[in-house]
């Protein structure tokens, strides 16, 4: 039995409604019977919200930190409701979409400091290029970087090791807990606990009329609608009250005013630049050091620079984090003394320089060398390269695990003999660090690394040279994450060698995008941003067809500028399609582009523009689909979740017949796309049960018959929920009090 149904069993013995739950869902006398039996019996206890919903503000008042809520609370002498909420899941929306917009919802919860914890990210940004904050979509008034980092924070102090949604729990001001609800099968059960728990209370001490407060004064309070007024402030005022509130911010050190310095660091005053940043240089908070890191990212002097990252060594005992940043800007500003340098590769090989790689061709070179050792065991030259073709074979993922095994072991021990005959001391150095990485011996392989690539000429082609390059980056990276978790110091010049191999790696006969994205992703990582783009785009040069270097790609260029700028997401692709030597892939890449700029729009609560961007994905994955043929199987998949996701925008729109055709076509273009979560966390099959439910309710017997019909074709495991839609009873602490 589903964990639908039996909560669809519960829903009918709390509201009498029998008949939702008598059937398994999808079965063929439910279907026979019922017409709606394919549809979410959920949908009755929490409607979806519709197109209007999601255009109201969200009424609930959430504070921008958790340090923030207890001081407020505090001050106010209130206790504080942390809110848990999921992309996705029925109830959550519903409470996203349709409660927290709601005068009464934000009655209820306007005498606790409230908090609201989400994993979900609904813009690709915080903050524009000015500072100023970009609002949640789906929560007003934090930023998603607020909502997602406050959870791992409550999750360790009060969720039990349990990732619940939607879920209240209250706290009282000495942090302990009031009561957990969750599970809870209607809004009722959670708003008469808060209500009750209030009702208990005496009352908090009056608050000071915000009209009697100076904008000084308010500068000066964490509550989120103060801080909202003084950013406000800041915004229109002139440049008189501009200069005050910043210098108040300067000398105000027992609050985190990070949010007012980052207004003056990225606007165009540079008086108030110069203030904000003597006020940086002196924070200390966790979040002014996270801006002082977002600073370091944007065009400087070298002077400015030096002193940020000097701001960062005086806090260096503060945490792990500022450490790391600090080894790093210090480590790119230098030069290797291991890694060569002035290398100067040829052009990248072509499909058949692949063909010597081949497994076939890698037995048969063996073969060949084999025999000319046989015939001159003391020549070094000859022993080497038996060495290196035993090595060859033995990483050749086409070789069986044990035979490669034992060719290491045989590797390891004729690269000794040819070091004994003097054969090239970087060669045989190469062969025996790679033998001792693949088994094991990582210690061993470092020191032969570093020894190897100091001995190593520049301008080495061979695939060893590439793999001991790769083998430096990698021990390198191994033992700075290493310390860092360990919240160890390391020398910053394992960074520089780490950078400069990548470098070298980057140009390569035989680099790979793999190489590009380890680096990429390491320089991020710790904070390079500056850096990880420029790594980016020199390897999208070279390797125009990697997936990988793509999906990081469009997340930079919805992280650094805005959807509709004239260097958006979508219009960056639009003009990579116009060159003239436009890969035969980059229209799906353009799709999938255009598919993910949809989902953001619908974050934003801009249904026009998602579909307008949805059928531009969908275009683009067709025209993909001539270029290059092979990518019909996933091009269909993305067409398929494309049509869903529109049906879903269309029917929160109230149009329940292009919801429904929208709905057939995609099951139709790629049937084993129905249970696909897309971008939203909502799949295909979850859209037509809201449908079904919403036709069911407005008597649309043909369009809820077409659909029905549609859903049982499909293969029944595709109709099952998704496991984070857990077969739940209402907590047993719901109602437990201190």
């Amino acid at each position: 039995m589903t964990a639908a149904l039996d909560i669809a069993r519960r829903i009918a013995r709390l509201t009498g409604v029998v008949g939702l739950a008598v059937l398994p869902l999808g079965s063929p006398a439910a279907s026979a019977q019922d017409p709606g039996s394919l549809a979410d019996p959920r949908a009755a206890m929490w409607p979806a919200p519709s197109e209007d919903d999601w255009a109201r503000p969200c009424l609930v008042t959430w504070q921008r930190t958790w340090e923030d809520a207890l001081e407020v609370a505090r001050r106010s002498d209130r206790p504080l409701l942390i809110c848990v909420n999921m992309d996705g899941e029925i109830a959550s929306e519903h409470y996203a979409g349709i409660r927290y917009r709601q005068a009464e919802t934000a009655a209820l919860y306007r005498p606790y400091v409230t908090v609201i914890a989400s994993v979900y990210r609904h813009t690709p940004r915080d903050h524009d290029r000015w500072g100023r904050r970009i609002l949640c979509p789906r929560f007003g008034s934090v930023t998603c970087g607020e909502h997602i980092t406050i959870e791992p924070l409550l999750y360790e102090r009060y969720f039990e090791g349990k990732r619940i949604a939607p879920r209240h729990i209250a706290v009282e001001l000495d942090r302990t807990e009031i009561y957990d609800v969750y599970y809870a099968f209607d809004t009722d059960s959670v708003f008469d606990t808060l209500r009750e728990t209030i009702a208990g209370r005496p009352a908090p001490a009056p608050e000071v009329p915000l009209g009697d407060m100076s904008l000084v004064e308010r500068a000066s309070s964490p509550d989120v609608t103060d801080r909202i007024a003084t950013e406000r402030a800041f915004a229109g005022g002139d440049a008189i009250l501009r200069r005050r509130l910043i210098e108040t911010a300067v000398v105000n050190t027992d609050l985190d005013e990070t949010d007012l310095l980052r207004l003056a660091l990225f606007g165009d005053d540079l008086e108030l630049k110069r203030i904000a940043m003597r006020g940086l240089l002196e924070a200390s908070s966790p979040r002014a050091i996270e801006l002082i890191a977002d600073v370091l990212r944007t065009s400087m002097g070298a002077e400015d620079r030096d002193a940020l990252v000097s701001a960062l060594e005086r806090l260096v005992d503060a945490s792990g984090r500022v450490r790391d940043l600090v080894a790093v800007y210090r480590g790119l500003d230098g030069k290797s003394t291991l890694v060569p340098t002035g290398a100067s590769y040829p052009a990248v090989p072509g499909p058949e320089h692949g063909l010597e790689y081949r497994h076939h061709a890698v037995v048969g070179r063996l073969e060949v060398r084999a025999s000319e050792q046989i015939a001159r065991p003391a020549d070094p030259l000859t022993v080497l390269e038996f060495a290196e073709s035993l090595l060859a074979l033995a990483l050749h993922p086409d070789t069986d695990t044990a035979l490669g095994a034992l060719m290491l072991r045989d590797a390891r021990r004729v690269v000794a003999e040819a070091e004994a005959l003097g054969a090239s001391p970087w060669r045989s150095t190469a062969v025996a660090a790679l033998c001792a990485w693949y088994e094991g011996a990582r210690e061993q392989a470092r020191a032969l690394a570093e020894e190897t690539v100091a001995l190593m000429p520049a301008d080495a082609q061979s695939w060893n040279s590439m793999a001991v390059l790769s083998l430096l980056a990698e021990v390198r990276r191994l033992a700075i994450r290493d310390a860092a978790r360990a919240r160890e110091a390391w020398p910053r010049e394992w960074l520089t060698d780490v950078h400069a191999a990548h470098d070298l790696l980057a140009q390569h006969p035989h680099g790979t995008d793999a190489h590009v994205v380890a680096h990429h992703d390491f320089l991020l990582s710790f904070g390079a941003s500056g850096h990880a783009a420029r790594v980016l785009e020199r390897g999208l040069e070279r390797f125009q067809d990697s997936s990988e270097l793509h999906r990081r790609f469009r997340d930079r260029l919805l992280a650094e500028r805005r959807l509709d700028d004239v260097d958006g997401l979508e219009a960056v692709y639009e003009g990579l399609l116009r060159e003239e030597d436009a890969h035969p892939s980059l229209p799906w890449y353009a799709g999938y582009a255009s598919f993910v700029a949809a989902e953001v729009y619908r974050r934003a609560g801009d249904p026009t523009e998602s579909l307008g961007a949805y059928a531009r994905a969908i275009a683009h994955f067709q025209a993909g689909i001539v270029s290059a043929p092979a990518s019909r199987d996933s091009a269909d998949h993305y067409i398929a979740l494309a049509l869903a996701a529109r049906a879903r925008v269309t029917f929160e729109h109230g149009d329940l017949e292009g919801a429904v055709w929208d709905l057939l076509a995609s099951f139709r273009c790629k049937p084993e796309a129905a249970a696909f979560l897309d971008g939203m966390n909502i799949s295909p099959v979850a859209t037509a049960r809201i449908v079904l439910a919403r036709l069911a309710a407005v008597d649309r017997p043909d369009l809820a018959a077409s659909l029905e019909a549609a859903l049982g074709a499909l293969d029944p495991a595709l109709l099952l929920p998704p496991e984070f839609e857990s077969d739940g009873a209402p907590s047993l602490r719901s109602r437990r009090r201190r």
